[in-house]
Order: C-alpha cells, then sequence, then structure tokens
C-alpha cells in the first residue's frame, strides 16, 4: 500500500484508539451521576431533575465516541453465518465492498449532524424539561464521534483492501 495509506491508517487508528479509551473513562462519570441521584432520593429526600438527562448524555457521549474504537477493535455485532466460513482474503474482499456502504451511511450522517449542531448553536436550542439544559455540547460530541466513526470506516477499507491483496497494513 502507499505511504499515505499507511500513515492515514496508523493516525486515524491512534488518534480512536486514544478517544475510545477515553470515552471509557465516561463509564465512570456516568456511575457517578447515578449514584448520587440515587443517594440523593433515598438519603436526603431530594430528587435531582438533571440526573437523567445528564445520565442520557454521558451515555450518548460514551457510544458516540467509544465506536470508531470498537470499529477497529472489529468489536461490532455482526451475523456470521457465512462469514465465519470463509477464508481471510474473502472475509476481506466482503468487508471491502460492505463498508462502502457503511462509509456512505456515515457519510450522510455526519451531514445531518452538522446540520444539527449549526442550529443548535445558532438558535441556542434547548432541551424541553424543566432543566432545559443547551442541547449544543452533546450535539458537538454526536458529529465529532460520526466523523471519527466515518475515519476509522475509511482506515477499515484501507485494512481490508490491503488484506485482500495479501499485504496486511499492520
Amino acid at each position: 500500500m502507499p505511504r499515505p495509506v499507511v500513515l492515514y491508517v496508523r493516525y486515524v487508528d491512534a488518534f480512536n484508539r486514544f478517544v475510545g479509551r477515553f470515552a471509557m473513562y465516561l463509564f465512570f462519570a456516568l456511575g457517578a451521576v447515578l449514584l448520587y441521584s440515587t443517594a440523593s432520593r433515598v438519603f436526603l429526600g431530594q430528587p435531582v431533575n438533571w440526573s437523567l438527562e445528564m445520565s442520557q448524555f454521558l451515555l450518548s457521549a460514551y457510544y458516540l465516541l467509544g465506536g470508531a474504537y470498537t470499529m477497529q477493535n472489529d468489536a461490532h455485532v455482526r451475523m456470521d453465518l457465512v462469514y465465519g466460513r470463509m477464508s481471510p482474503r474473502s472475509r476481506a474482499i466482503t468487508d471491502a465492498v460492505t463498508i462502502l456502504f457503511v462509509i456512505f451511511y456515515l457519510a450522510v450522517l455526519f451531514r445531518g449532524g452538522l446540520s444539527s449542531t449549526e442550529y443548535s448553536i445558532t438558535y441556542n436550542q434547548t432541551n424541553y424539561t424543566s432543566w432545559a439544559p443547551p442541547l449544543w455540547p452533546i450535539k458537538v460530541v454526536m458529529t465529532v464521534g460520526i466523523f471519527l466513526m466515518l475515519l476509522q470506516a475509511i482506515s477499515q477499507f484501507f485494512k481490508d483492501i490491503a488484506q485482500a491483496l495479501g499485504k496486511p497494513i499492520t
């Protein structure tokens, strides 16, 4: 594979590995929010109105920022009734073809994410609850997560092509 492709794969993989490992720690923040909410309600008798939304935001950030890392580790769910019986080269060819659909889907999703984020920032969009948090921070995280997934899908495409040609990128 050409050197720029190899460098792209290495840099995207390294960056998404870093972001994915950071995203793992968001689960601890989620646990802290839920623990605080429960303790506040049970021991103090004062329910916290922001905990449900904050936990939804943290969980969304967790899986959106971790999506590219999951793809990198080949940990997404896959129906392998036929796939599991294929040779590594046939798998790579199949993956190279099917990832093009994923790339198209992520590109459309990213375009929508940009539009939604721009709207949220322009009009200072808030959620329709008593807490009424601004929505732009989670929409920015959503768009960044989708973009990182798109970059990782392109990286996977290059790795699949290299594998199909018998020259895997390590």
